[in-house]
């Protein structure tokens, strides 16, 4: 399984916006739209890839109990379906449902998305402030495929605690790990 770090989006930087068709809606979806003024988390994942299959409960789990203190979650699919049919919007439907998201899951068919906000891997995590400014990105914990390592989600978690109690969140952050988005 190849293995791919996340670019380390620059800290203080504004979230780029977007519009992008949401499969289970059939709607465009904006980060303005979606974004919220306490934080907000933009998550790169796909269907098919081990790394965010290992971690799917944790992030129904995560974006059920930060949801309720306010937090938006936007996932978003930048892979290229030609090739990896699996990616499919419609596959993306069933994933929704599958691994129980409450939040949107996007597709971003032109891949523009991902390079604006300098995505490199699946799953690639991202926390913007109410400011709309990046104050995390990186990896969800140290658990991954095969490395006994129990999935919590605790840096991910640790961000967003940080920002919904005004806290200053650690510089000091690790890169996630997964599967390379699969460029066009």
């Amino acid at each position: 399984m190849a293995r791919t770090e996340s670019k380390m989006f620059p800290l203080g930087k504004l979230a780029p916006d977007f519009s992008l068709i949401e499969p289970a809606s059939g709607k465009m979806r904006s980060f303005e739209e979606l974004s919220s003024s306490t934080a907000t988390v933009v998550m790169f994942i796909c269907n098919h890839c081990p790394f965010v299959i290992h971690v799917a409960e944790e992030l129904s789990k995560i974006g059920k109990e930060y949801g309720e203190k306010g937090v938006s979650f936007i996932a978003i699919n930048s892979n290229d379906i030609e090739n990896y049919p699996a990616d499919s919007p419609d596959n993306m439907v069933k994933m929704v449902n599958e691994w129980g998201l409450t939040y949107p899951y996007l597709f971003d068919e032109t891949q523009e998305i991902a390079k604006a906000y300098d995505a490199a891997c699946t799953p690639d995590f991202y926390v913007f402030n109410g400011e709309k400014r990046c104050v995390y990105r990186g990896q969800l914990d140290g658990s991954r495929p095969g490395n006994d390592i129990p999935v919590t989600g605790e840096d991910l978690r640790a961000a967003l605690d940080a920002v919904l109690e005004g806290r200053e969140v650690p510089q000091d952050q690790k890169p996630s790990l997964g599967c390379g988005i699969k460029w066009k």
